[in-house]
């Protein structure tokens, strides 16, 4: 009974269609991953920075207006820190949404995001429950943000036209394209 329905498919078969699967995904992938990541950050910005408008709605407003006191030494408090931190943030926001002066926006984000990380710093004590291995709830929504910054890098490798490829060239790869580390070359 060669050819019968009750026989199962070769492997080659399954092969092949997961293979097509596989590459219609990863083509859709990499046609809307970047704009979603570029859209997903701008809503996160613009929201967290827009709940920082409204006095006692965001969470990170008296940590980060604290922080943003000890390191003006005290000659920015919290009535001017939080509305312009709030401005700041939904700006980013703005600039992620539209896609717009993505490189300033950038700059801001990454600006914001040092500002973001110095409370582990300054109030361990507040960011750790053991320090610096067992991190508070605050602690924690502050370390998070290493995402945000790795979803910035991606989103900055695309400021002069760059763009994910499913299926690269062969010899096009990323690491083919970057410059020889000192010591890599030949002898």
């Amino acid at each position: 009974m060669s050819g019968s329905a009750a026989h199962p498919q070769p492997a080659s078969d399954w092969r092949t269609w997961f293979d097509k699967i596989d590459r219609r995904i990863t083509a859709v992938l990499a046609r809307f991953g970047v704009p979603v990541v570029r859209i997903s950050l701008g809503v996160v910005f613009l929201w967290f920075g827009a709940l920082k408008f409204i006095p006692g709605l965001s969470p990170a407003e008296v940590l980060a207006a604290r922080t943003i006191e000890q390191l003006t030494g005290g000659m920015v408090g919290p009535a001017l820190s939080v509305p312009v931190l709030a401005a700041w943030e939904c700006l980013i926001g703005l600039g992620l949404l539209s896609g717009r002066f993505l490189r300033a926006t950038l700059l801001l984000m990454g600006l914001q995001m040092i500002g973001t990380f110095t409370p582990l710093l300054l109030f361990p004590a507040e960011t750790f429950t053991r320090f610096p291995y067992a991190p508070t709830l605050e602690g924690q929504y502050i370390i998070k943000n290493v995402v945000l910054i790795a979803a910035a890098m991606v989103l900055g490798a695309t400021v002069r036209g760059g763009r994910l490829e499913a299926e690269p060239a062969a010899g096009t790869t990323a690491e083919a394209a970057l410059p020889p580390t000192p010591g890599s070359g030949p002898a």
